[in-house]
Order: structure tokens, then sequence, then C-alpha cells
């Protein structure tokens, strides 16, 4: 299989990121506008607990797929044998979870408020299911989705300014927003087909892949429950308007991490699969890489975002969400710490079959979580369930990172890899002193925004390239090459 350039799917994968975020970014001041914030409560609760029975139809069989379908993607007949085996698998986890919805459905009464927005939501199971997203990862082709995003993205956007137009429209706007997420679904099922022919089938060698799924299924519960806990449990403690004030801060934080997760994504298979040939070395340049890469990304996107927390908050959402400044200043020290417990966890523990690792540490933390957000929610409501994430997202990312330190060592402890983060502390200065002279210039919100963001940008690249930073110098010549390819 000819090899696909890391750059490229980068890029694709980042603009389907970016496409997947920027629906609620376009959508939301509109529907924060449209909606009460009860009702936003409503939608946001209904998601959260949709997304468990997502994980359940999921049993963590995608990053389980995307690991050993790597090694077997040059084998016609091994990679359709493994993929028909693990769709049926699939299919099986995803009756489960429907049966279990539906029970839970009829046993807890207080979800009889919820009920209707549930059953929309419930169709993502399904349909992503159907999806079979991993095979596109697997053969590291990100094209095909990439630009059914855009389709169904623009359909939905049309659809949302059309059909959401009053308060009590909260139920229509899951129902875009399933169709935006999964609605395309069925099409990737099918387009799937020019990869690999899948199929049902009752051979489905479960006793090989039942306990790394499993594993990787365990973990997957622990990192939903230390993510989404935070909802679950606002919402049991305090009422839907903080759940509502809660998931603006949460939105804006998902969309920062999202894109700068995009990299990571499309890393996964290649260094799956070169783990999986034990070409070390070259697993060890592109894990060095991506670690640079997010080096000297990840941290000035913390403390903009934190810089401007007031001003996003009220482009994004309006001035009855203020509340929520706080919390987003908060939960975006915690993109630093996901982003690198993701590189050791899905970029090293898990490529090096060490899942175990990987749920051991996601249990403690979803415990320690459960028990900040018990603790600190009821003085501190929102707020405290931002915090109990940062501390969270630390905790795994320290564990994570001791886990696989034999691995990491030679890649991390480097002299160049120290330099990165020096000089990344050193050009955030600039950011901090950008924001507070804007602040002071301009009144507009607008003016405000956009000149902190582009100088921002200008100061930081500007004192990397002075400090002499390689990767700096690096994506400079790149853009220069890709300027000069477009003249």
């Amino acid at each position: 299989m000819k090899k696909k350039s890391l750059g490229v799917n980068a890029f694709l994968n980042g603009l389907r990121s970016v496409l997947n975020l920027f629906f609620p970014l376009i959508t939301f001041p509109y529907v924060s506008r449209v909606l009460s914030v009860p009702g936003i409560g409503i939608y946001n609760f209904s998601n959260t607990y949709i997304s468990y029975f997502i994980l359940i139809a999921g049993l963590g069989i995608a990053t389980y797929a995307v690991r050993e379908g790597a090694k077997y993607r040059e084998n016609k007949d091994k990679i359709n044998d493994f993929v028909s085996q693990i769709f049926s698998l699939n299919m099986i986890a995803t009756v489960i979870a429907y049966l279990l919805l539906f029970a839970s459905l009829i046993i807890f009464k207080n979800l009889r408020n919820y009920i209707s927005c549930i059953l929309i939501f419930s169709l993502q199971i399904l349909f992503t299911t159907l999806g079979t997203e991993w095979i596109y990862t697997i053969y590291e082709d990100y094209t095909y989705i990439t630009i059914r995003s855009i389709v169904f993205k623009m359909i939905s956007i049309v659809l949302l300014f059309l059909l959401v137009r009053r308060p009590e429209d909260y139920l229509i706007y899951a129902a875009i927003t399933v169709f935006s997420a999964v609605g395309s679904n069925l099409l990737n099922f099918i387009h799937a087909r020019n990869f690999v022919h899948i199929k049902l089938t009752t051979k489905t060698n479960w006793k090989y892949h039942l306990k790394p799924i499993l594993i990787i299924f365990a973990s997957a519960i622990a990192v939903t429950i230390y993510v989404s806990s935070d909802t679950t449990i606002l919402g049991l403690l305090k009422n839907d308007y903080a759940v509502g004030i809660y998931s603006t801060s949460v939105k804006i934080y998902q969309i920062a991490q999202g894109l700068l997760s995009a990299l990571l994504t499309v890393t996964i298979p290649r260094l799956a699969f070169l783990w999986g040939r034990r070409h070390i070395s070259e697993y060890n340049q592109v894990l060095s890489k991506v670690i640079d890469s997010l080096g000297i990304l990840v941290l000035p996107a913390a403390v903009g975002l934190i810089m401007l927390s007031r001003e996003i908050i009220l482009i994004i959402a309006s001035e009855k969400y203020l509340p929520s400044v706080n919390s987003l200043r908060i939960i975006s020290w915690a993109i630093i710490f996901s982003i690198f417990s993701w590189i050791f966890s899905d970029c090293v523990l898990i490529p090096a079959k060490r899942e175990n690792f990987v749920l051991r540490n996601t249990v403690i933390t979803a415990i320690e979580n459960i028990i900040l957000n018990f603790i600190l929610i009821p003085f501190l409501s929102y707020d405290g369930t931002s915090l109990s994430t940062v501390i969270a997202e630390f905790t795994v990312m320290i564990m994570n990172g001791y886990s696989c330190r034999d691995i990491i060592k030679p890649v991390i402890f480097k002299k160049d890899t120290l330099k990165n983060l020096l000089d990344s502390i050193i050009g955030c200065v600039g950011i901090v002193v950008i924001c507070l002279l804007c602040d002071i210039g301009f009144k507009s919100l607008w003016l405000k925004t956009i000149f902190s963001v582009v100088l921002s940008v200008i100061m930081y690249g500007a004192i990397l390239i002075l400090l002499e930073n390689k990767n700096a110098y690096s994506m400079l010549d790149r853009a220069k090459m890709i300027l000069k390819s477009k003249l």
C-alpha cells in the first residue's frame, strides 16, 4: 500500500475535526439565543446520557481494530476476515447497548422528562457502528469522510436556521445534531467496500479478540466517566441551568482540544504499523515529530483561550452565558494535560500492547474525578466541575507517562524537546502581553478579539524564530514550499 503523507492526513483530519466542531461553533451562538438555558441543559444531559450507550456499542473496538488491522492491511484475505469479525462483534455490542438503554428508560422514572430527546440521540448508536470509520483510519484515508462531512454539515446548518425558531425547538436541534454527526454513516459503510469486503459472520474468533477489546473498553468507560461524570453529577446536584452554563465552557474547550488532537489521530495507525513491524527507529522518529509539533502548539492554545475567555463566550454564546467565563479559564489548562495524556496512551501504550496500564490509570483517575466532583460541585458549582477535570487530566497524564517511560525516554528527554518547552513558555509571555494591550486599546469586542488572535500568532511565531526554534523553522519552510507550489 502506498504510504500516505502524515502532513496531508493531518490536514484532512484537521479539516474534518474543524467541520465537526464548526457545526456547534456556528450554530451554538444562534441556538443559545433561541433556546432557553434549561432547554440547552436538557439537550446536553440527553446527549451525555446517550454517550454511555454509544460507548457500550463501541466496546473499545475502534481502537483495537486500528492497532491490529494496521498489521493486516497489506494482506487482502487477512484484512477481509479481520474486518468481518470485528464488525460482527460491534453489531452484537450495539444490540446489547439498545437493550440496556430501553431498560434504563423503563426503570428510571426521573428520565421521563428527557425521554424524547434521549430517543432522538439514540440513533447515533446504530449509525456510529455502521460508519466503520476505523476502516478509514486503518488505511489512513481521510479524503472521502472529509468531503462527506462538508456536505452534511452544510445541509445541517441550513436545516437548523430553517427549523429551530422557538425556545421549545431543542428536540429539532437534537435531530439535526444527529443528522450532522452520523447521517452519512450508511454511505460510509457502502464506500468502505472499496477497501474491504464486510460481512456478518458467526466465526468471530472472539476468544482471541475479546480480552484486549474488553481491556480497552474498560479504559474507555473510565475515560468517559471522568469526562462525562462532570455534567451528570452537576445535573444531579444542581440544575439544568448549571449544566447549560458549564456545557458552554466545555463546548469551547472541546473545540480547541479537537483541533490539536487531529495530528494525533492520523499518526496512530502509522505508529501501530511501525511498532507491530518492530521498526523502532522509524517509530521513534514519528513519535518525536508528534511530540515536538504539539509541544509548540498546545501551550499557546491554552494561554490564548484563557486570555480571551470572556470575548469568546460573548461571541459564541451571549451575555447570559458570562458566568461560564471562569469555568472556561479553569478548564483550558486541561487541554495541555489531555493532549499529552493521549499521546502516551494511544500513540505509545496501546500500540505497545500495554492497554492494561491504560485501564489501571484511567480507573484510578475516574474514581478520583467522581470524588472531586462530589466535593467541589456543592461549593463551586460549574467552576468545581472544571477544576476536577483539570486535576483528573493532570493525574492521568503523569500516570500514562510513567507507564511508558522506557519507550518515551529516548524521545522526550532530549535537549531539543526541553528547548521547545522553554521556547513555548517564553512565546506565551508575548501572547499575554499582546492580549493585555489589545484589551486596553480596543473597545470593540470583535476588533479586540481579531487583533488579539492575529498579533498573538505573529508575536509567538516571531519569538520562536528569534530563539532559533527548529520546529518553527520547519513549519516556516513547509509553508514557503506550499506557497511556491501554488504560485
